[in-house]
């Protein structure tokens, strides 16, 4: 298994340089060039953490994501339908993610944008800091009852929305 692979197989997930190079058997060093190969070349884009508290927060992994969903799929080498995959919440996370960088770059809308995540592994899948505010954004594939993470409150000026398919048109449209 190569690089690629297992970056493929991570989408939504936190990626470690460290333990990439471990499980192919490379440098660490040479494992952070293909990354950065592979974003210059619109392949993948990489996702910074948000935090103001480094003793609560996650601060150091970064999230990577594919523009095209179809090329992850091909390196793993799954085009399986959506009910036999049980990767559906990763591909709903990098397809609404994507389409959302298109929807902000149509509109000429800019924002800083990271994932937010604390030790206790509350997490919030897109956040937007934009005009002095913060959108935090959960995404699901299936209706969940969920509610915003308590430590997401102690943000002021901020705002929580979980996007589902029966609501991501008014994220992405």
């Amino acid at each position: 298994m190569c690089s690629s692979d297992l970056i493929a197989l991570q989408i939504g997930s936190e990626v470690s340089y460290n333990e990439l190079a471990n499980t192919v058997g490379i440098d660490k060093k040479t494992v952070e060039r293909y990354v950065d190969l592979l974003e210059k070349n619109f392949i993948i884009f990489r996702l910074p953490p948000y935090y103001t508290n480094k003793r609560k927060e996650i601060s150091k992994s970064k999230k990577i994501y594919f523009y095209d969903i179809g090329i992850r799929n091909a390196i793993i080498n799954n085009f399986n339908s959506l009910d036999s995959r049980n990767d559906v919440g990763a591909l709903w996370e990098n397809f609404i993610i994507v389409e959302r960088l298109k929807y902000l770059a149509y509109h000429n809308i800019y924002s800083n944008n990271y994932f937010w995540r604390t030790f206790t592994k509350t997490e919030i899948d897109w956040v937007e800091e934009r005009d002095g505010k913060l959108y935090g954004f959960e995404f699901k594939f299936k209706d969940k009852k969920i509610r915003q993470p308590a430590l997401w409150q102690n943000y002021k000026n901020s705002e929580f929305k979980i996007i589902t398919p029966k609501n991501f048109d008014e994220f992405v449209l």
